[in-house]
């Protein structure tokens, strides 16, 4: 897949406020400075689509943008460590939680994972509350130019590890880098085979 038009529609607090859920939704959650205003840029091919910060925290609101007319690309703010107030965190984990349990249309919450690090027990928290919900999602480790094959494998191998005492099936993960670009084609095509078949059962 290519994407040859994204544009951004709306900023909300409230998933009952998101755009005509027609359409197949994917999101990106992860940890504060994981990489996800990045990677989206990567994917979009447009560095300025979504913000770049280097002060934690810095996405707010569920954000949409509309992908060659024919998907929603969904980015989310990020859970962790960021400096703000408990009750911030905790209206932003409600509006969170709310929307990847509630919006019916979300194919995939695509889960960042910093390849960097060692298995963190606050993503693997967040991932395992996910199969609590049943919310479909992927793995996506980040920032792989930042160390060497081995040692991104090592830390993904790893996780994977640590994974795999909680489930039974793992599940799609890919690796990427929006210094180099890599994953980029592997999600996309990901994102194109889920589409159709999302339509293919719309039209039954």
């Amino acid at each position: 897949m290519q994407i040859k038009t994204i544009t951004f529609l709306q900023s909300v607090v409230d998933w009952k406020k998101c755009p005509d859920s027609s359409l197949p939704e994917y999101a990106f959650i992860g940890r504060s400075n994981v990489g996800k205003s990045s990677l989206i840029n990567m994917l979009a091919n447009n560095n300025k689509l979504a913000k770049i910060s280097g002060r934690p925290g810095k996405t707010q609101t569920i954000n949409h943008f509309i992908v060659n007319n024919q998907w929603y690309l969904v980015d989310l703010p990020g859970y962790g460590y960021a400096k703000i107030s408990k009750s911030i965190k905790e209206n932003w984990g409600k509006m969170i939680s709310d929307y990847i349990t509630m919006r019916e249309n979300l194919q995939i919450l695509f889960v960042l994972i910093d390849s960097r690090l060692e298995p963190q027990k606050i993503d693997l928290e967040f991932i395992n509350r996910l199969g609590d919900k049943m919310v479909p999602f992927g793995i996506i480790f980040t920032k792989t130019d930042k160390l060497t094959v081995t040692g991104a494998n090592k830390n993904i191998e790893k996780f994977k590890k640590e994974l795999s005492e909680s489930w039974d099936e793992l599940p799609p993960i890919f690796s990427s880098s929006a210094v180099s670009g890599s994953g980029k084609e592997e999600l996309l095509n990901f994102i194109e085979e889920v589409n159709k078949q999302y339509f293919s059962n719309r039209s039954l």
